[in-house]
């Protein structure tokens, strides 16, 4: 790999201080770890996401992945809103025939804007599996604004980790379809940037509902959305490390504003 003869006298000393230069930045850039839950396996990765699907609600308990700078521009593919059943799922995914004429839309868990960087990521983000029973007015509303500004703190940041999925609060659930898709009474969304000089994390939980809502009012620390949730997110962070990123949240930390791609930094 290095050609340089002088290096090479020294290469005991210089790969030594190499490895620990990469073992420090991996620690920091390092991927934390999916959510870890009650429910073992049936956890599906894709290209750009992985989610852990849920059998009786038909839908995911989670979906989680890192977003970029370069992939919030990305520009290799557009959205191509064709839906798919999801081959990977044995029992059969959600349908369109589920969401037919429900009242509902199918509300992507992980958005379709958070896979242009890939016609692949673009092909699988359209699965039923990422799908979920959102309010019209809220998915079009205050979650796609939330959407919006997750991009926004990975161009500000460089990159961070997104974790969304649905909560059940009522225990006799609503459902739609044919297939009965449990309809969830909220959602959270859990973010991590994970990159010097500040490591931080907030989570958001909104009700699905057509009702006015106020996201900085729906911040939480990670520790409370894993009380509600009952997963364990981050689980391969230091165990210090993850107490202090999840057991408290500064909103200043993270600019709420409302914006257009066409508003974001420079590349």
């Amino acid at each position: 790999m290095f050609h340089n003869t002088r290096m090479t006298t020294t290469s005991p000393r210089f790969l030594l201080s190499f490895l620990l230069v990469i073992s420090s930045l991996l620690s920091v850039y390092g991927d934390p770890g999916h959510p870890v839950t009650d429910e073992k396996g049936n956890i599906h990765d894709y290209p750009g996401y992985a989610l852990q699907y849920d059998e009786e609600n038909k839908q995911a308990d989670w979906v989680y992945y890192e977003l970029t700078k370069e992939e919030v521009y990305g520009t290799v593919a557009a959205r191509t809103n064709k839906f798919i059943e999801d081959p990977g799922i044995q029992s059969g995914s959600a349908t369109a025939e589920d969401y037919r004429k429900s009242g509902y839309d199918r509300g992507h868990l992980a958005p379709a804007a958070d896979m242009k960087f890939s016609e692949a990521a673009m092909h699988a983000c359209f699965y039923y599996s990422n799908m979920s029973p959102q309010v019209p007015t809220f998915n079009r509303g205050v979650w796609g604004d939330l959407e919006a500004m997750v991009r926004y703190w990975a161009v500000e940041n460089g990159a961070v980790f997104v974790i969304t999925g649905p909560l059940f609060d009522k225990s006799k659930k609503t459902s739609i379809g044919p297939h009965h898709v449990a309809v969830p009474d909220r959602f959270f969304k859990v973010i991590l940037d994970y990159r010097q000089p500040e490591l931080k994390a907030i989570a958001f939980i909104l009700c699905n509902s057509a009702d006015p809502q106020d996201i900085a009012a729906a911040a939480c620390s990670v520790d409370e959305a894993e009380r509600l949730t009952g997963m364990d997110f981050f689980s391969d962070l230091p165990d210090k490390e993850e107490s202090a990123i999840e057991n408290s949240y500064n909103v200043s930390l993270w600019p709420l504003v409302k914006f257009s791609l066409q508003r974001f930094p420079e590349k």
